[in-house]
């Protein structure tokens, strides 16, 4: 591809020449309905591997599209009636795209409701959709031995006897009745009646996203690969063993997340796309990748629509910020 200087060495504007769309998510307080916001003035050239936090990385993602259904309409005047403006009468914005990979946060955005663990049953618990009652979950140690950590958890050496390394673990609190959004660190679900629970001292560890891999087992501490997304367990919380993920369609509860999405130019400029409200507009969703037959790829497809926010800045009520960073000494 060629260039051309302007002087001083500045080069000519271009198109900006990508490869794949980088995606990151963060967590929005559903209770407060505060977003997480992304300032791409003071953050929009970090290292796409180390997102600042919040914001977790959900790696490459295919078919990335964008759609606006916003409605501009002309607004008229006078007899015969005449275009003097135009006016917005309808805002809308979504995004679809599919996930490369999966994990907890990939299966739990691409199942538009709640996403719940597959904990660990009791011995003679009756068969369910979603997991049947859970085994009794494992309390976090304290005033013995060192305090755990978000990739540390202090168990005991008699209780980790019990778990392996390689098992999937949730660590949260026990549910005593609690109404509205459940889950530490992020709103995983939404309780309307204590009764629909039940008694359920595990449910929310059944939907939490505060869930991590057993990599090592050193003197009763449960050591994971990565920290927990909620931090330091707090004061209360337990330990129950999963052996993997469950989403139903047709439940009540809608994703809710900020999103940002960065598409890394060739020559150096980079355009960042953020959502600071999406929420999910479709149920679990599959593609198929063909590779060498008869094998083929399952792809996670997940489609959201934007939530309205409040530009501080002017007081404009918008959908998504689209920021351009051109690369160094290129014309503008």
């Amino acid at each position: 591809m060629s260039t051309t200087t302007t002087g001083a060495g500045v080069v000519a504007s271009v198109a900006p020449v990508t490869r794949r769309v980088r995606a990151y998510f963060a967590p929005v307080n559903r209770s407060a309905g505060i977003p997480t916001l992304f300032d791409a003035a003071q953050l929009g050239q970090f290292d796409l591997n180390s997102p600042p936090s919040p914001w977790v990385d959900l790696g490459w993602v295919s078919e990335f599209t964008r759609k606006c259904g916003t409605k501009i309409d002309a607004l008229r005047a006078g007899a015969p009636a005449m275009t003097v403006g135009q006016v917005r009468t309808e805002v809308e914005a979504t995004v679809s795209l599919e996930f490369e990979t999966w994990g907890k946060l990939q299966v739990t955005l691409a199942s538009g409701s709640q996403q719940t663990n597959l904990l660990t049953t009791a011995a003679g618990a009756s068969p369910n959709g979603s997991g049947g009652v859970a085994a009794a979950p494992v309390p976090l140690l304290t005033g013995t031995g060192p305090a755990s950590t978000a990739a540390i958890l202090n168990v005991g050496t008699t209780a980790a006897a019990g778990f392996s390394v390689g098992n999937l673990v949730a660590v949260d609190v026990d549910y005593t009745g609690q109404l509205g959004y459940v889950g530490t660190g992020v709103s995983s679900a939404y309780v309307q009646s204590a009764s629909a629970v039940g008694g359920d001292v595990n449910y929310v560890r059944r939907v939490t996203l505060n869930v991590g891999v057993v990599t090592a087992i050193v003197s009763g501490a449960l050591e994971l690969a990565s920290p927990l997304p909620a931090g330091a367990p707090a004061a209360g919380m337990q330990v129950s063993k999963l052996i993997g993920f469950c989403d139903r369609e047709g439940a009540s509860f809608f994703q809710e997340w900020s999103g940002l999405f960065v598409l890394p130019g060739e020559q150096g400029d980079r355009v960042l796309v953020h959502y600071p409200r999406l929420q999910a507009m479709q149920g679990s969703v599959e593609t198929e990748d063909g590779l060498a037959a008869p094998l083929e790829r399952i792809r996670l497809a997940g489609a959201f629509r934007a939530l309205p926010v409040k530009d501080t800045n002017d007081g404009e009520t918008v959908l998504c910020f689209r920021s351009y960073l051109p690369a160094a000494l290129r014309e503008v």
